[in-house]
């Protein structure tokens, strides 16, 4: 995943620590049970799928949800950040 550029009202940027890429966010305005503990979407930029992911960030990590299990539930990834920056 990399940085995405056609983000839709972002809200922020920030810099994953671990690759060094950029992602920007914005909030989440979808309405599904699913939904509710993600209060961002990260725009990822991927071409296969959505063009963002579900997730929370916050100053220092984010927690993104990149799958759900069998049971419908989300897997959830946790992200150190290097920059994050609220616009």
């Amino acid at each position: 995943m990399s940085y995405y550029t056609h983000t839709v009202n972002p809200i922020g940027v920030f810099t994953e620590k671990e690759q060094g890429n950029y992602f920007e966010w914005s909030d989440n305005d979808d309405h599904m049970v699913f939904c509710e503990d993600f209060p961002h979407k990260i725009w990822v930029g991927d071409t296969i799928g959505s063009p963002y992911r579900y997730g929370l960030v916050k100053k220092t990590v984010a927690y993104i949800c990149v799958d759900e299990d069998e049971f419908g539930l989300p897997v959830v990834e946790k992200w150190q950040l290097k920059k994050c920056q609220k616009y």
